[in-house]
């Protein structure tokens, strides 16, 4: 199934790259540690083995446990959302605002989503745009969110929690150079960090990462490889690729 929402680096074209590198062996706990839209999560089928999606934007992970376990009350909330420049800016001032429940903050971040350019969260965008879908594919949303594990924790103690032999990691992290295009912080201190505790998992993972020479040398002593997809972070009427790399740890 698809994601109920785009995201800047969202991985739609290159989920079945990522999946097709899973262990062969296979796993028995997988952990998105930096989810963001869910593109794999969502693509893959929902197994026997433990799910666990996390993200560092507390506005986001509000969003998906309000799917999960208010999903009705949210749609309610959305019933009376419209395409409209000053609905969405609307929202946007008021979506840090003290007094908004769980439901109602959910509800304005998801418009501010949909209804932005690019799904930057920033600027609103003019595209033509069907909100009554988007609201309506809730429902399957909540269905494949059943058992998966919600979190909003920083990466390194969300890896630690969750390392084990067979768990598989999916990374996705902010991209360097990109960092800017995320309201949740990243640092090149953090694209250090991550390395080091990727070198010492008991698990397996895979990581997805602009390619750069940076990253490259980072990651030299792990299995690297390039590809090739479509840019979202360009025009979408221009014919731009982005060159990423996959970078395994067997």
């Amino acid at each position: 199934m698809n994601s109920f929402i785009a995201w800047i680096g969202g991985k739609k074209l290159l989920r079945k790259a990522i999946m097709e590198r899973f262990p062969e062996d296979g796993f028995d706990r997988y952990i998105e540690v930096f989810g963001g839209a869910g593109w794999v999560l969502f693509g893959k089928d929902a197994g026997k083995e433990l799910e666990v999606f996390n993200d560092a934007d507390s506005n986001l992970i509000n969003l998906y446990r309000c799917i999960k376990y208010h999903r009705e009350e949210l749609q309610r909330e959305l019933e009376w959302t419209l395409v409209s420049r000053e609905q969405f800016f609307d929202h946007k001032s008021q979506l840090e605002s003290d007094g908004l429940t769980d439901i109602q903050r959910a509800a304005r971040y998801f418009h501010i989503i949909k209804v932005s350019f690019g799904s930057d969260r920033r600027t609103f965008g003019t595209n033509k745009k069907n909100l009554a879908n988007s609201i309506a594919y809730l429902g399957d949303v909540q269905e494949r969110l059943k058992n998966v594990v919600i979190e909003n924790k920083d990466f390194e103690s969300l890896i630690k929690v969750y390392d084990r032999p067979k768990a598989l990691f999916y990374l996705d992290p902010p991209y360097h150079g990109t960092e800017k295009y995320y309201d949740a912080g990243f640092t090149l201190e953090d694209h250090l960090r991550l390395k080091t505790v990727l070198e010492g998992v008991k698990g397996k993972f895979i990581l997805s990462y602009n390619d750069d020479e940076f990253i490259r040398d980072l990651y030299k002593d792990f299995h690297i490889e390039g590809i090739s997809r479509n840019s979202n972070l360009t025009n979408k009427n221009t014919a731009d690729n982005f060159e990423e790399v996959i970078i395994r740890n067997y």
